[in-house]
């Protein structure tokens, strides 16, 4: 059970507790691979835990590779920071195929078929650190964002009293939700107390990501974002998505732009076949093992003969490093005569015990 939700994955029953953590300009995320070997059962709100930035490891999400449901190559999983379930995450996706790369060796242009609840995606390696990302189309009917501002043409778009203020509101859905609202001027923004107040107006029922975004040219957005669940976040790669579809549906910009994010740029196009591609780094930052519960640092045992027969399957933290360690340190001390008669003595109590001796 994992912020709520019960993961149920094949292999063996050793628990994985090893974990990396990737960012995408700047989004960071816990990153744990569930593919073949179960997740551990950790107590409380685990992924509000982990990613606690003073008390725990420190992120936006967390994300668990699961074996897949429906067909696909493997199935991902997002819990945000406060332990809400997302159903699509553009940078976290990236990161995820990143990871899945780094864990399997994977070269440039490997893709996967990943199934999300926003649908099936699929993420390609470039060059460097950067990942491509076929978003699929976007949503623009109201229930299907979800949202209550009325269907228009060519997009959901109203006015709305955010915080006493009136604001023009488009809503477009990426799998998840997205607010957009073109301004002026980013610096000028009261963004602390907007952001949070559209994420939860009741125009949308299942609460929304905000983007507020300055249109420099037709091919270069400026966009800040505020993410349902995480608060202010240097990027995400789904809003970055929706601000094109919105603002180009406005008349206001190109299908293909430059979204630049606090946290860097990210390539979006929205192609002839109304799919979104969108294009950016994801990059590793370090990985590290979980404590076991109850905060011991012990792990828990394992049939090392039956489970590691071709190897060692925790070689990060194997729990039996130390008794082997002094086994050999033992044995390097003995002689092969030694070890001869040790085997004889050893023999021969065990016949003497059988025997009843």
């Amino acid at each position: 059970m994992v912020g709520g939700h019960t993961i149920r994955s094949g292999g063996q029953s050793v628990l994985t507790r090893s974990f990396r953590k990737y960012q995408g300009l700047g989004n960071d995320f816990i990153l744990m691979d569930g593919r073949t070997t179960p997740l551990p059962e950790m107590g409380g709100d685990p992924a509000k835990e982990l990613c606690d930035r003073r008390f725990g490891i420190g992120g936006d999400g967390l994300i668990l590779a699961l074996p897949p449901q429906q067909g696909g190559d493997v199935r991902m999983q997002i819990l945000n920071a406060d332990g809400s379930e997302a159903e699509m995450c553009g940078n976290g996706i990236r990161c995820f195929a990143r990871f899945l790369a780094d864990l399997d060796g994977s070269a440039s242009g490997t893709q996967w078929r990943v199934e999300t609840p926003a649908g099936l995606m699929i993420p390609r390696l470039l060059e460097g650190d950067q990942v491509t990302v076929d978003m699929g189309e976007p949503f623009l009917e109201p229930a299907s964002i979800p949202t209550n501002l009325a269907a228009g043409t060519p997009l959901p778009d109203g006015e709305l009293q955010v915080a006493g203020i009136s604001l023009q509101v488009a809503a477009v859905g990426m799998g998840n939700p997205h607010a957009v609202v073109q301004v002026d001027d980013l610096e000028s923004l009261d963004f602390e107390r907007l952001g949070p107040a559209l994420e939860q107006h009741p125009a949308f029922p299942a609460r929304t990501n905000v983007h507020f975004v300055q249109v420099h040219a037709p091919d270069q957005l400026q966009v800040r974002v505020w993410e349902r669940g995480a608060g202010p976040t240097l990027a995400c790669g789904t809003g970055a998505c929706a601000t094109v579809v919105a603002t180009h549906l406005r008349g206001a910009c190109a299908r293909q732009a430059t979204v630049q994010l606090p946290g860097g740029p990210l390539q979006i196009d929205w192609d002839s076949t109304n799919h979104i591609q969108m294009a950016g780094p994801a990059v590793f930052v370090f990985e590290g093992v979980l404590p076991a519960a109850g905060g011991s640092d012990a792990v828990e045992a394992i049939d090392c003969a039956s489970l590691c027969s071709d190897g060692c399957i925790r070689p990060e933290a194997c729990p039996s490093a130390a008794a082997r360690e002094q086994a050999m340190t033992f044995l390097d001390r003995l002689s092969l005569d030694d070890m001869v008669g040790l085997a004889n003595s050893s023999l021969e109590e065990r016949t003497r015990r059988r025997a009843g001796f």
